[in-house]
């Protein structure tokens, strides 16, 4: 029976670099050192760190998970360089007998008027944001941010704060030696925790994920790197399965700030196996791949349109206004009106405007032999033309009920050298194809994080430091 709850990996006191997308997790282990932390699994000692190779840029310890003791593979960490003045310990604590208060942004706030409005003295509140210059601009301060203001038993200021990022905290104090106000800038330490679910699945993957605690945006990510090769709304089973580790960041004290990347995930669907694996094809280019090394990404997308129904399939069927029966040549999506549609592939305008009793009509040219043509538009994306070049994933259109048409569906079809075939069989043109190079580092990363993924799965913790 799969687990349900999700397990956390502790990756402790990572000090994360002022950047939002912190790039892959790298697991990019010999299998030499792979082979010994799985040993280490088994039960490790103390003596084995001194097996392990001392270039490979990890670090070893033992840890305590509630169950058994292991030896754990410690990524170093990267160290973040804070621009501080001042005692930073300062910022966001205030002293005995100071009170603090919170205050919501609201549309047309400014600093200077949040501080009035709190009862702030218009020359402290004035000296404040002067001084809060050097290292924020007052005009980014967003709709919804806190701020926090510490004030004196005679309410005078001592302290405006605000985080203008994740990572980041601005504030200023006053300085208690000649009372005026000084600008400090800190980072945030963030820890990186990795996080295991899994479970089976009854009547969707949507409820068995949620139930299993996976985040929504997790879950969305999840089902976007699997949406080339897999039709969620025909394909999956009651009693398939799932299984996903990814990476959640929190702040000193616990809680929450944002979630990472997925590293692995797994569907088992009418008892076929299907993995992907997270892997840095080189610096700044990620990827996701099965365990052989193959693109989990297809030249073309078999769904150009999310959280649509299949309400008509490839083939004969009755025509609901022609009123006889007619081959279908494509399928139909059945969505709100409006629901953005993307172009499936990268590739050329072959056709843009109407087109009889398709209505509003798109047909891109992929090169080689494919075609992907999308029907009953609503409206065309702006700056769209005929001869203009679209990318995968680029919004081409809105769900409409243009042409023969009975309520608001995308008509999508693919053609392969010009004859019209079922979207939802066809076997779609691979993506991405690694070098000799890269697909021997992918197997080393693929076995690291095969490993941690067992580690995950035994509740076992790993500390990153």
């Amino acid at each position: 029976m799969p687990d349900t709850e999700p397990r956390n990996t502790r990756l402790e006191s990572f000090s994360y670099i002022g950047r939002e997308n912190h790039g892959t997790l790298h697991i990019a282990l010999s299998l030499v050192v792979v082979g010994l932390f799985v040993g280490a699994l088994m039960g490790p000692t103390l003596s084995s760190y001194a097996e392990l190779p001392p270039d490979t840029g990890w670090n070893s310890e033992i840890i305590t998970s509630g169950v058994d003791s292991a030896a754990v593979l410690v990524e170093p960490a990267e160290m973040i360089t804070a621009s501080i003045s001042g005692d930073e310990t300062l910022i966001g604590a205030a002293r005995p007998s100071e009170r603090r208060r919170s205050l919501k942004v609201q549309s047309g706030d400014t600093l200077m008027s949040l501080m009035l409005s709190a009862g702030i003295d218009r020359g402290d509140a004035h000296e404040a944001v002067s001084a809060l210059r050097s290292v924020f601009d007052p005009k980014d301060l967003r709709v919804g941010q806190q701020v926090r203001l510490t004030v004196s038993p005679k309410d005078n200021l001592q302290e405006i704060a605000l985080d203008p990022s994740v990572v980041r905290r601005v504030a200023v104090r006053r300085d208690g030696n000649d009372a005026t106000f000084r600008a400090f800038e800190t980072q945030k330490t963030l820890t990186r925790e990795l996080t295991h679910a899994s479970g089976k699945i009854q009547s969707s993957l949507y409820k068995a994920a949620v139930d299993a605690g996976v985040p929504l945006p997790v879950l969305e990510e999840m089902m976007r790197i699997y949406s080339w090769d897999i039709d969620f709304q025909r394909e999956i089973q009651p009693d398939d399965e799932f299984e996903i580790s990814y990476e959640k960041f929190v702040d000193d004290d616990g809680g929450f700030v944002r979630h990472g990347e997925i590293i692995f995930a797994k569907l088992i669907l009418s008892g076929d196996r299907k993995s992907l694996y997270r892997f840095e094809i080189e610096p700044g280019l990620v990827d996701y791949f099965d365990e052989n090394g193959k693109s989990a990404k297809r030249a073309l997308l078999r769904t150009p349109i999310d959280g649509a129904r299949l309400s008509s399939g490839f083939g004969k069927r009755h025509h609901p206004v022609l009123n006889y029966t007619k081959m279908h040549r494509g399928v139909d999506f059945a969505a709100p009106s409006g629901t953005p549609i993307y172009s499936a592939g990268d590739g050329v305008v072959e056709f843009r405007g109407k087109n009889g009793g398709y209505g509003n009509y798109i047909r891109i040219d992929h090169a080689g032999k494919y075609k992907t043509a999308y029907a009953h538009m609503k409206s065309f994306a702006a700056g769209l033309s005929t001869g203009g070049r679209v990318r995968q994933g680029q919004v081409i259109g809105y769900v409409g009920s243009t042409g023969r048409s009975t309520g608001p569906h995308l008509h999508y079809e693919i053609l392969v050298s010009g004859r019209q075939v079922n979207p939802l069989a066809v076997k779609m043109p691979s993506g991405r194809t690694l070098s000799t190079a890269a697909l021997a580092r992918f197997h080393t990363v693929r076995a690291g994080i095969d490993s941690v993924t067992a580690g995950l799965r035994g509740n076992v913790q790993l500390t990153q430091r």
